[in-house]
C-alpha cells in the first residue's frame, strides 16, 4: 500500500518525495504559490492571486468564519458569500442551534424548516459573528527574536503573549479590523491574521431537519450520503458599511467578492478546492501522544457520552417539547461521541501507531549528531505523558461525566460569581441592572432546559463516573452518595435538586427577588458542583509544572526536527488551528474494502430508497416525494435526468470546515463540505490518501430545494448561477 511510504502523520517523512500530494495538506493562503504547479496538475485554471490578494478582490473575500462574539477567532463552521447582498450558505448542522433557538412548538423550524421570503423576515442571532480575512503575514522572525532556548516555558509564553499582542495592535490600530497572531508547527512559526468581524448575522433559510439531517446518527461519518446539509444566513452592516451589532437600520453587506454557484455537471476526476477554517488536527503527534489520545481521551469520552446519549434519546422520544430543547445539544454530543469511537477504529486498522514508531526510529537516527535538543525531544514527551497518565484519566472522567455531562452544575457556578457581585454592589441602580442582566441570562439558559431530563442525566452520569474513576481521584460527594444513599444515585440527586434554587427557573426567579449569599452557598446543586470543580482543579494542579513544560518543549523540538529533516525536500502544512486554509484535490470514487467500490455521487433516488416512516432519521417530507414523483427537478438534474444530492472528493478537511465551499477549477461553487468518511476517521491524525474523502452537498440539490421545494425565488434571483 502506498501509505507505507508516507503519511501526513509524519511516518517516514525522511523518505518522502520532494513534493506533496495534491489531496493532502491544509495550506496557508499566502503560501499557496509554492503549490501552484501541483494545483495546475490537478486541474486548477486560476492563479494564486485569484485566491489570495491584498490588492484586489479575490476568493478569500467570500470565505466566512462563523464564530461567537466571546471568541471571534475560533470558528465553529465556515460559510461562503454567494450574492452581492451578503447572502451566506453554510451547513444545516452549522445553523442548527440557531434554528432551535428560534423554534417553538407552534413554529418548529427544526421540523418544518424556515424561509425568509423578504429581508424583513430574516431573524437576528445575537452573539453570532462572521469573520472575513483581510490579510495575513509571516511574523515568525519578530516573535522568535524575543525568545531563547534557555528560557523557561513560563517566560517564553509571557514573551510570546506580549509580542503577539503588540503585533496585533499595530495591525488593527486605527481600523475597523481585529487581529491575532497564531502559532504554527508547535510554536516554531507564527502568523498574523487580520479580519473584519461582522456582528449582525441573520437567519435566512433552511430545509426541515428531515432533509438537513437526513440519515442522522446512522449515516453520520459514512458514504453514500443523501443529506441536504445547508442553511442560509445574511451579513448586515451599519449604513456606512462597517461592522455593527444588530440594528433595524443596518443594511446587507456589499462584499468585495461573492461566489458564482454552478449547476454544471460534476465529473469523476474534476478539480476540487475547499477553503475554510479547519478547527484542529494533530498530525505531528508522537506515538506517545497517540497512545494517550486513543486510550484516554477517545475511549473514556466515548464510554461516558454513551450514557448521556442514551438518557437524551429516552427523554427526547417521549416529549416533543424536550426534543426541541435538546436537539442541538444532542447533535453536538452525539457527533463527538461517534467520532471518538470511529477514529480509534480507523487508527487501529491503518496501523498508525506502528508507522509513528517506525518514523520515530528514523528521527532518532537523524538526531544522533544534531543539536542535543532533538535527541531529548521524544524522551521528554514520553516521560511527561507517563507522569500525568493516571491523573489525565481522572480528569477526562470528571470533565466528560460531571462537568460536561450535566449542565446545571457548571451553570450554577457561573451564576454564583455574578450573584456575589450583586450582593457586594452598594449602588442600588447598578444592583438592579445587574439583577436584570442575570435574570435575562438565566431565562436564556432555562429556555432549553428541562428539570426532569437534567435529574436523569445527573444521576446516570454520576453513577457511571463513580463506578469507573480511580477511587483516589473520585470527588468526595460521590463517595458520600454511595455511603448515605446506599448506591441509589437517583435518590441522592433528587435530594439535592428538591430544594435547590437552580433546579428550575421558577425557583431561581424567586431567589433573585432577594438574593442572599447565605442561602446561595447552602444550595445543594451549587455545593455539589463546586466540590466537583475543586476536585478537578486539585487533580490538575498535581500535574507538575515541570511535566507540563517538558511536554510543550519536547513536542516543539520534535516538530522543529521534522521541519529540519524536510527542509528543501517536501512542502509541509501546519496543523489546523481555526485559521483559514486551502486544500485541493479531485472528485473521486474509492474502494473501502475488497470487492466494494463507492461511486462518486448520489441522487435523490437514494433518499426515496432509504425512506423509513418508522425511523425519524429516514423520514421524507411529502412535498419532496411529490417533486420526485413528478421528476420536477428544473435545471438542476444531471444529464441522466436524475437530481444529484451529494458527491465526494479527495480534499483534506476536518471540523470547522463544515459549510466550506467546494469550488471547481474556475472558482465556482459546486458544493458544500459537510462530513468525512468513516474508513478515514483517522484523518485528523493520519491522512490516508487511498481512503480519505470529503463528503459534499451538491450545489444543484441546494438550489433545487431553494427553488422548487421552498419556492424562495427571492434567493435564487440574487445569486449568479453558472449553467
Amino acid at each position: 500500500m502506498k501509505k507505507l511510504l508516507i503519511t501526513c502523520a509524519l511516518a517516514l517523512l525522511v523518505l518522502a518525495p520532494a513534493t506533496s500530494r495534491a489531496d493532502e495538506g491544509m495550506w496557508l493562503l499566502s503560501l499557496i504559490g509554492k503549490n501552484y504547479a501541483d494545483m495546475q496538475k490537478a486541474g486548477f485554471k486560476l492563479t494564486p492571486e485569484d485566491i489570495y490578494s491584498i490588492n484586489r478582490s479575490c476568493i478569500k473575500d467570500a470565505i466566512v468564519g462563523l464564530g461567537n462574539e466571546g471568541s471571534p477567532f475560533w470558528h465553529f463552521c465556515t460559510g461562503e458569500i454567494i450574492s452581492d447582498k451578503g447572502l451566506i450558505s453554510t451547513n444545516h448542522h452549522c445553523g442548527y442551534s440557531y434554528l432551535q433557538k428560534h423554534s417553538t412548538v407552534d413554529h418548529d423550524y427544526l421540523r418544518d424548516g424556515f424561509w425568509a421570503y423578504n429581508m424583513q423576515q430574516e431573524l437576528p442571532n445575537p452573539g453570532l459573528t462572521a469573520s472575513i480575512l483581510i490579510r495575513m503575514e509571516d511574523v515568525t522572525s519578530r516573535v522568535l527574536e524575543c525568545l531563547s532556548d534557555d528560557m523557561s516555558e513560563s517566560d517564553r509564553a509571557k514573551a510570546i503573549y506580549n509580542i503577539s499582542n503588540r503585533i496585533a495592535k499595530e495591525a488593527s490600530e486605527g481600523t475597523d479590523y481585529e487581529a491575532t497572531v497564531k502559532p504554527m508547527f508547535e510554536g516554531n512559526q507564527y502568523f498574523l491574521f487580520v479580519h473584519v468581524i461582522y456582528k449582525d448575522v441573520r437567519l435566512v433559510g433552511a430545509p426541515p431537519s428531515s432533509m438537513g439531517k437526513f440519515g442522522g446518527d446512522t449515516d453520520n461519518w459514512s458514504w453514500p450520503r443523501h443529506t441536504c446539509d445547508f442553511s442560509m444566513f445574511r451579513i448586515y452592516t451599519s449604513p456606512d458599511g462597517k461592522p455593527a451589532p444588530y440594528a433595524k437600520e443596518n443594511i446587507p453587506l456589499k462584499p468585495k467578492h461573492h461566489l458564482p454557484v454552478s449547476i454544471r455537471e460534476v465529473k469523476d476526476g474534476d478539480y476540487s478546492m475547499v477553503l475554510g477554517f479547519p478547527g484542529t488536527t494533530t498530525r505531528f503527534i508522537t506515538s506517545y501522544g497517540l497512545k494517550e489520545e486513543m486510550e484516554v481521551t477517545n475511549e473514556i469520552r466515548y464510554k461516558v457520552r454513551t450514557v448521556k446519549i442514551n438518557s437524551l434519546r429516552f427523554a427526547m422520544r417521549r416529549d416533543p417539547v424536550v426534543n426541541i430543547k435538546y436537539a442541538s445539544k444532542y447533535a453536538s454530543c452525539s457527533n463527538t461521541w461517534k467520532y471518538s469511537n470511529e477514529q480509534n477504529i480507523a487508527l487501529k486498522k491503518l496501523g498508525t501507531m506502528d508507522l509513528k514508531k517506525q518514523f520515530e526510529r528514523e528521527y532518532m537516527a537523524w538526531a544522533k549528531d544534531k543539536d542535543p535538543k532533538y535527541q531529548r525531544a521524544l524522551g521528554l514527551v514520553d516521560n511527561a505523558l507517563k507522569d500525568r497518565r493516571e491523573r489525565q484519566e481522572a480528569l477526562v472522567y470528571i470533565q466528560e461525566g460531571l462537568l460536561r455531562g450535566p449542565e446545571i452544575l457548571y451553570r450554577a457556578a457561573v451564576l454564583r460569581r455574578k450573584i456575589k457581585a450583586i450582593c457586594e454592589e452598594g449602588n442600588e441602580a447598578k444592583r438592579e441592572a445587574m439583577i436584570e442582566a442575570i435574570r435575562e441570562e438565566a431565562a436564556e439558559f432555562y429556555k432549553d432546559y428541562d428539570e426532569n431530563v437534567e435529574r436523569r442525566i445527573c444521576s446516570s452520569m454520576m453513577l457511571y463516573t463513580y463506578q469507573n474513576i480511580n477511587v483516589k481521584y473520585c470527588p468526595d460527594c460521590l463517595k458520600t452518595a454511595d455511603r448515605k444513599f446506599k448506591g441509589d444515585f437517583v435518590a441522592w440527586v433528587n435530594n439535592f435538586f428538591d430544594k435547590s434554587i437552580f433546579a428550575n427557573q421558577e425557583a431561581f426567579d424567586a431567589f433573585m427577588k432577594n438574593p442572599s449569599m447565605k442561602i446561595l452557598d447552602r444550595d445543594g446543586i451549587l455545593k455539589v458542583g463546586r466540590e466537583i470543580y475543586e476536585k478537578y482543579r486539585e487533580i490538575n494542579g498535581e500535574i507538575s509544572q515541570e511535566t507540563r513544560d517538558n511536554l510543550i518543549r519536547g513536542n516543539r523540538d520534535f516538530v522543529d526536527g521534522v521541519l529540519q529533516i524536510n527542509a528543501g525536500k517536501r512542502l509541509m502544512s501546519p496543523d489546523a488551528n481555526s485559521t483559514i486554509r486551502l486544500t485541493y484535490g479531485n472528485v473521486k470514487d474509492y474502494e473501502p474494502r475488497d470487492g466494494v467500490t463507492y461511486h462518486y455521487y448520489t441522487t435523490l433516488d437514494g433518499v426515496i430508497q432509504k425512506e423509513d416512516p418508522k425511523n425519524t432519521e429516514f423520514t421524507v417530507p411529502q412535498r419532496l416525494k411529490d417533486l420526485y414523483a413528478e421528476k420536477d427537478f428544473g435545471p438542476y438534474a444531471n444529464r441522466d435526468g436524475n437530481l444529484p444530492t451529494c458527491f465526494i472528493t479527495t480534499n483534506d478537511i476536518t471540523g470547522g470546515n463544515s459549510g466550506s465551499p467546494v469550488l471547481d477549477a474556475y472558482g465556482n461553487l459546486i458544493g458544500l463540505a459537510f462530513d468525512g468518511n468513516g474508513e478515514a476517521m483517522s484523518g485528523d491524525i493520519d491522512f490516508e490518501e487511498n481512503l480519505q474523502r470529503c463528503i459534499c452537498l451538491d450545489s444543484r440539490y441546494m438550489l433545487f430545494v431553494i427553488d422548487k421545494y421552498a419556492n424562495a425565488q427571492n434567493l435564487i434571483e440574487e445569486m449568479d448561477i453558472v449553467r
